[in-house]
């Protein structure tokens, strides 16, 4: 029995994804519940696990290539008994969901979705395909055998009078798709007759395309496509930055007690096998202080035209990523104890590193935190996270010349920039705030007056 597994909505309403890796290849043997592939949404790389036992009979999506959610990627024969399927278990907190929801799916009215995230249902009838194309196996390079979607580029050159898919990478063919141009009427002009970015746009305009290669554009250039992570943070900022009026302030701080208590910190068998930095007691800081002025921890609703103070705080910290710029946070951070919010955070940074951050770990989010200082940057002026009212810039901490009781001495200095959005934090707010956040810093003690 062929079934297909459709790529599902991983969450908030997502509506494409791009094959990054398969992990799995046509003739292997699956297992409810094995990851076969991982994908990356707008958000983040996100593992998706198959729910039958059987053989892959079919990959339908390269690598690389930007797949709509709802059309099917892969394809399993299982076993006579119609293979079982995934029987869900309660996930750790933050992992992705494994399995599918519920008992085996009536013929096609349900399409297999993660764990948690819901069963799609609808009418929709399943088209009729063809039988899935086995791998190919070695064969000498003088035969030529038929075009088909799983045979390597060599076997598609070497036949070029059969009509097959067109060879093109990933992103040309998303721009074939969003021109409404057929790749498979194109000749291509690039290396081994592959169609270009430029064949597209020559087709779409109604031009024809030039059979001889040319040289690229300009020497040096290179394009990436902006798609995924990136693509969503760029679409973030700019609403960001032309909807929320941005305010930046800046206040220059002596971090001399706050480095001595660190390293004490450090010592504490509370925080054996936690990493203990500057950035721990900067947060401390910021959740104390927004305690102290609770509208820095809020939201603008603007279809309701309400402003939306939340009593709790999620905190992110922003992390750079191959990928792009992500922004998890730590839910609740304002109830934790300083112990376990150093576990949270380095728990929150290893995960974005790795780049296994799930997007319910970015969602929710009220207040951000961005440390320019590990680059080595002394300050800067951070755009708001979209829906918070508020984002703080932690720079470099160095040694300076500082003036201690009339006196020039060598201290730890760093500088903190708040951005905030002025039609809810006004100049007084954002200055109490950013100087509550410096005082605490200067002397550490002040944390635990102001709890």
């Amino acid at each position: 029995m062929r079934r297909e597994f459709k790529l599902p909505d991983v969450g908030e309403g997502l509506t494409e994804a791009e094959i990054v890796r398969w992990h799995v290849k046509p003739g292997d043997q699956v297992k409810v519940n094995q990851i076969v592939v991982e994908i990356e949404t707008a958000k983040s790389i996100v593992e998706l696990p198959i729910p039958w036992d059987g053989v892959v009979s079919g990959l339908m999506a390269d690598e690389g290539q930007t797949i709509d959610v709802g059309n099917p990627i892969i394809a399993v024969d299982t076993e006579p008994d119609g293979g079982k399927e995934a029987v869900p278990s309660p996930p750790a907190e933050g992992a992705v969901e494994p399995g599918v929801h519920g008992s085996p799916a009536p013929k096609e009215e349900r399409q297999a979705v993660l764990v948690g995230y819901g069963v799609k249902t609808g009418a929709t009838k399943r088209r009729t395909r063809k039988p899935a194309t086995p791998a190919p196996s070695p064969a000498p390079a003088a035969v030529a055998p038929a075009v088909a979607p799983t045979a390597p580029p060599s076997v598609v050159m070497a036949a070029p009078a059969v009509r097959g898919r067109a060879l093109a990478k990933p992103p040309v063919r998303k721009l074939a798709k969003d021109l409404g141009v057929d790749l498979t009427v194109l000749t291509g002009t690039g290396p081994e007759g592959s169609i270009t970015r430029e064949d597209v746009h020559a087709a779409a305009e109604g031009a024809t395309p030039v059979t001889a290669p040319q040289a690229p554009p300009q020497r040096g250039e290179e394009r990436i496509p902006v798609r995924g992570v990136r693509k969503m943070t760029a679409q973030a900022m700019v609403a960001s930055a032309f909807t929320a009026p941005h305010v930046t302030e800046f206040l220059q701080v002596d971090m001399t007690e706050t480095m001595e208590a660190v390293t004490r910190l450090r010592a504490l068998p509370d925080f054996a096998d936690t990493k203990v930095s500057p950035l721990l007691l900067v947060a401390k800081a910021v959740l104390v202080a927004a305690r102290r002025h609770p509208m820095i921890n809020s939201s603008w609703d603007e279809a309701a035209q309400e402003i939306v103070v939340k009593h709790y705080v999620n905190l992110g910290i922003a992390a750079a990523t191959p990928r792009g710029l992500i922004v998890p946070n730590v839910k609740d951070a304002h109830e934790l104890p300083l112990p376990e919010l150093a576990r949270r955070l380095g728990r929150l940074t290893e995960t974005a590193r790795a780049g296994r951050t799930q997007p319910a770990e970015m969602a929710g989010g009220t207040f951000t935190i961005t440390n320019v200082g590990v680059f080595g940057v002394d300050a800067g002026t951070p755009i708001l996270n979209p829906g918070e009212a508020a984002i703080l810039a932690f720079g470099q901490v160095r040694e300076a010349p500082w003036v201690v009781g009339g006196q020039l001495a060598v201290r730890k200095v760093t500088t903190l920039s708040l951005s905030f959005d002025h039609r809810i934090v006004d100049g007084e707010l954002g200055s109490l705030f950013l100087r509550d956040v410096g005082a605490m810093l200067e002397d550490p003690l002040r944390m635990l007056a102001w709890s």
